[in-house]
């Protein structure tokens, strides 16, 4: 492949999680990848709790916003690569057919949205920190040398790692 591999993060309301991986893998996989992130039911924002972590770990938010995943099954749309669904709602959703066929794959994790008061901002960082393991993972394959098959199992496992949801552990 001569151009970046085209990465989206998946969740019902683009608002959190999502952002979350988009903003990671961007600034981890320094041009080797290009992420977006979008929702089934986006909720138009994002949530705050979000940016603040993320820029206090330096994190790039610029262009980060909540989305509908229908702005990625258009005509004119990035091809994507992979798919990551975040979180166990839009694991379980029918989704767009995506161009190309992209590879998919549940990386779930809890929703640090449902957290409040004084632990909200602990479980955004945990929430970091987990996608952050995932994307470290991924960034080490050998996307070049490995087939379909044994790609969509090491993604697989990737999801189960620490911090994965119910629906995720599940998987195994």
């Amino acid at each position: 492949m001569n151009r970046p591999f085209n990465i989206l993060f998946l969740c019902t309301g683009n608002s959190a999680r999502s952002i979350l991986g988009e903003a990671l893998m961007n600034q981890m996989a320094e041009g080797r990848v290009r992420a977006y992130s979008a929702g089934s039911q986006p909720k138009g924002e994002v949530h705050p709790m979000a940016l603040d972590v993320l820029s206090s770990f330096r994190f790039a938010t610029n262009g980060l916003y909540s989305k509908n995943w229908s702005e990625f099954a258009k005509p004119g749309a990035p091809e994507i690569d992979f798919i990551f669904t975040v979180c166990d709602n839009a694991a379980g959703e029918a989704c767009p057919v995506w161009p190309g066929k992209p590879i998919t794959a549940h990386w779930g994790v809890e929703d640090p949205a449902l957290v409040e008061g004084e632990g909200q901002r602990q479980a955004f960082v945990d929430t970091l920190r987990y996608l952050h393991r995932r994307i470290e993972l991924f960034l080490m394959l050998p996307h070049d040398s490995i087939d379909e098959m044994a790609m969509r199992g090491k993604l697989a496992a990737i999801g189960r790692e620490e911090g994965a949801s119910a629906k995720a552990k599940e998987a195994e």
